[in-house]
């Protein structure tokens, strides 16, 4: 579940950039991705709960909801413990 939630966010995040930027599409998404990020709710003992390959799908599944209909999600672990969108494919 806890993949959903923070795919939520980061389509959402999407989403406001596209709007800010007037984006007429995105082909494709990269995230940066941290390990409490991965826990989404602060616990390090929830970090493997979430795994890369059920964010990619969730955010997928969520973005083809919306006017993200199409996009590629790229998700890659880095250190720290924030999520970022590292670069937008339009």
């Amino acid at each position: 579940m806890h993949d959903f939630l923070l795919a939520k966010e980061i389509v959402d995040a999407v989403l406001k950039e596209v709007n800010e930027r007037s984006l007429k599409g995105v082909k494709e998404v990269h995230v940066s991705v941290g390990s409490v990020s991965l826990a989404h709710d602060g616990f390090p003992e929830h970090v493997e709960d979430v795994s890369l390959e059920n964010l990619t799908f969730s955010l997928e599944a969520i973005a083809n909801q919306t006017a993200l209909k199409g996009t590629k999600f790229t998700v890659d672990k880095s250190p720290g413990h924030h999520w970022s969108i590292e670069k937008l494919v339009v």
